[in-house]
């Protein structure tokens, strides 16, 4: 099963932004796609490239906005599209329930609105959801950690997370969660510490303070990419590799490359599919504009990327290349 779900995951990332079907080249003549994300890492970059490279090669022009996690910023950008009468918002909005307003006047004002990552609470805002479960992507890192700490740590752990509960309560929430309700089957585990780091200079600060205010700590849990890139620096400038293990959330070259790396740190992260996920909500765009049905929600698969299965991480990093 694993290993065709990541043939699934390296095929659709490395096919996504080719695959265009012939009907979103005739939904108009040059439609006006807005492509708004909240972050500028890694993923959402991927994110934006699979909804460019995709309307771009149906004959869209794509704007693109990063809102930095600022809701107002969000709300404006999407009022200045509404004003300006782009054809398709296609967004990775910053709150499932807050950013549901202003998306909410794009659909009254007959803007096509494709919601990705996380989605709305409210599901009849959006033409269209890309996602995957959150909760799923905690679970999935979970599970590795929990075999992980079962197998090398005697079944007992001493675990601290950072998160980004402040700029994403829901998807935190629920990253967080997923994780520790599956790393706590059949083991015993003490969580010490839960912050909020999701940038990777703020994650190694905080990272490396919690180790030195819990020195029993020995596994860290991060649920984003940023997060995981400063846990792992944070433990080897601590001079801890080998006795403190990270596990994260999010896929990209850096991430793979610690998987690979010789030091033993970074055990597991599950990555999604951007590039997938950002091609999939602009040919949705595209078959709304041309009068096409298309499916209300639609879960795009994610990818357990494991220290213990070196040639699957070899192969992720060959699809985002």
């Amino acid at each position: 099963m694993y290993t065709m779900i990541r043939r699934t995951f390296v095929a659709m990332s490395v096919a996504a932004v080719t695959a265009v079907s012939p009907i979103a080249a005739v939904a108009q003549d040059n439609p006006v796609i807005a492509s708004v994300v909240f972050q500028g890492d890694q993923f959402m970059q991927f994110l934006q490239a699979g909804i460019r490279e995709t309307a771009e090669a149906a004959g869209a022009e794509v704007l693109e906005i990063n809102i930095d996690g600022d809701l107002a910023r969000e709300i404006q950008a999407i009022d200045t599209y509404i004003s300006r009468g782009v054809d398709a918002i296609v967004i990775a909005p910053v709150s499932a329930r807050d950013s549901a307003p202003a998306l909410q006047r794009a659909r009254d004002a007959g803007i096509v609105v494709i919601a990705l990552n996380g989605g709305l609470e409210d599901g009849s805002i959006a033409n269209a959801t890309f996602s995957t479960a959150n909760r799923d992507l905690g679970a999935s890192t979970g599970a590795a950690a929990a075999t992980f700490i079962s197998e090398t740590l005697g079944g007992e752990a001493t675990v601290a997370t950072l998160a980004f509960s402040s700029l994403l309560p829901e998807q935190s929430g629920d990253r967080t969660g997923g994780f520790k309700d599956a790393v706590a089957e059949g083991n015993t585990i003490n969580i010490v510490s839960e912050q909020d780091a999701w940038m990777p200079e703020d994650a190694v600060t905080v990272a490396t303070d919690i180790l030195t205010a819990n020195p029993g700590v020995n596994v860290i849990y991060a649920a984003n990419e940023g997060g995981t890139v400063g846990a792992m620096q944070a433990v080897i400038n601590a001079g801890r590799a080998g006795e403190v293990f990270v596990f994260g959330i999010d896929g990209s070259r850096q991430l793979a490359q610690g998987l690979l790396a010789g030091n033993n740190v970074l055990q597991a992260v599950t990555a999604q599919a951007p590039i997938s996920m950002g091609a999939m909500g602009a040919e949705a765009a595209l078959q709304v504009l041309a009068g096409e049905t298309v499916e209300a929600h639609t879960t795009v698969p994610a990818l357990l990327l494991s220290r213990t299965d070196p040639d699957g991480v070899a192969s992720f990093m060959e699809s985002i290349q």
